[in-house]
């Protein structure tokens, strides 16, 4: 078992750490009313964060809820400034935790990675198959309402295999599951709008923590796919996965296994943009 991390909490909860994080929340967006407001009165606010976050009083506001429409319909839900500020002190000290246990073709929402570095390794793979000859194929997986779908306990049983101390496991908890009446959880349908709310499950779209634990979730299949399966070629950028493979049915298979993981460990399904098509058809 990989060790465990503990003692992250208290040393870092200090005005210094706060106001980095302050810094960080506010980047590019100074102007904001929220922003120049939580500014107005910089230290008492921190101080007063930093007073909830010592004695474990701190509960997240009030989440402002819209849709946005790029590349298809979203829920997002957008925190009070004060409340993004906590979420990037938490980021900042778990990202370099969680970040080392990642593999290296994992490309959302990591320094150094991103939309551009995960085509451009996926077309250093696709050389490679041209390499090596024959008609190959790869296996797109797509994952039915990521976000929304992810259940609580499952991703705290995960966080808690790497982290151990009380204290962060508690804030953790508090961001994840909310005020037990926060409904972050949506079930399965074509249209969000339509879709029931659920409170064990779901993070917020546009949260900082969310983009982090959401790559820790699925760094649960990373693994499997790389340890258990043995795939040579795969890319994952969030819930997009691509595998290449120069047998059919051997996707076949792979997606068989995937499947059944993603259920039984994940509480995830597959949705119908997964498919298995020819290289030679682009992707």
């Amino acid at each position: 078992m990989a060790k465990r991390v503990g003692n992250i909490y208290l040393p870092n909860c200090n005005y210094t750490s706060l106001y980095n994080a302050y810094r960080k929340a506010a980047k590019g967006k100074r102007y904001r009313g929220d922003v120049l407001q939580f500014t107005d009165n910089l230290e008492g606010n921190l101080l007063a964060l930093l007073d909830d976050l010592q004695n474990h009083t701190y509960a997240v506001g009030a989440y402002r809820e819209f849709y946005v429409y790029e590349p298809k319909k979203r829920l997002i839900m957008a925190l009070p400034f004060r409340d993004r500020v906590a979420q990037w002190w938490v980021y900042s000290i778990l990202y370099p935790i969680f970040d080392k246990t990642f593999i290296e073709d994992s490309y959302a929402c990591r320094k150094g990675k991103g939309q551009k570095a995960a085509a451009d390794r996926l077309q250093d793979m696709l050389k490679q198959t041209e390499v090596i000859g024959g008609k190959w194929y790869y296996l797109k997986l797509d994952i039915a309402k990521y976000f929304y779908r992810i259940y609580h306990d499952k991703l705290l049983e995960i966080i808690e295999r790497k982290i151990k101390d009380p204290d962060m496991l508690e804030l953790l908890k508090v961001i994840i599951k909310g005020d037990g009446t926060n409904a972050f959880g949506l079930s399965i349908c074509d249209n969000v709008e339509d879709a029931k709310r659920l409170t064990d499950r779901g993070m917020p779209i546009g949260n900082l923590t969310s983009q982090l634990l959401a790559n820790v979730y699925l760094n649960e299949l990373d693994q499997f796919c790389k340890k258990v399966l043995g795939i040579k070629f795969y890319v994952r950028y969030m819930d997009d996965v691509i595998i290449l493979s120069q047998s059919k049915e051997e996707l076949h298979e792979i997606q068989k296994r995937i499947s059944a993981f993603l259920e039984e460990e994940l509480q995830l399904t597959l949705n119908k943009k997964t498919c298995i098509r020819p290289v030679s058809m682009g992707i």
